[in-house]
């Protein structure tokens, strides 16, 4: 279990984490949190303080955006923001080759290309969230506050 650590992928973001803030650290969980539901019940939190790292693409660009676990992104807001007309979540290939890692595992940091990230403010509502840390089974807890200066995301209206 303690190999996880050792992923490269995980520690990708451990040291991005740390060079944010060396009190940052990797939860390693019991069971997979593979989805928002499963890291929620993993870590016995409000499914809302879960971060879903979701990527979406337009004519080749990238977008990632950070939506609270029980809130569904709104694809008219979206594109209504990035001025686009066609939006699309990207499919698992494209997701690992832009962030580097598998969905399911996609941190909201440590991407492999900058991409834009936009935060949804329902996030706001709690004292403190969780994001993946690069693998199913890997999580880090951070303030609201903390994400947003730590990725440099926008605060949005993206939800439904």
């Amino acid at each position: 279990m303690n190999n996880l650590l050792e992923k490269d992928t995980v520690k990708r973001v451990e040291f991005f984490l740390k060079k944010f803030n060396p009190n940052l650290k990797i939860i390693i969980l019991k069971k997979t949190a593979r989805t928002a539901r499963d890291a929620a019940s993993s870590l016995k939190c409000n499914l809302g303080a879960i971060i879903k790292s979701l990527v979406f693409k337009s004519n080749g660009d990238f977008v990632i955006c950070l939506v609270s676990g029980d809130k569904k992104c709104s694809l008219n807001k979206l594109k209504k923001i990035l001025f686009k007309k066609n939006l699309s979540m990207a499919n698992a290939d494209e997701v690992k080759k832009i962030t580097g890692f598998s969905i399911g595992g996609v941190a909201p940091v440590a991407h492999l290309k900058k991409l834009n990230i936009f935060i949804d403010k329902s996030l706001k509502r709690f004292d403190f969230v969780y994001g993946a840390a690069g693998h199913p089974d890997c999580v880090f807890k951070i303030s609201y506050n903390d994400l947003v200066k730590m990725t440099n995301g926008l605060e949005q209206e993206i939800i439904e």
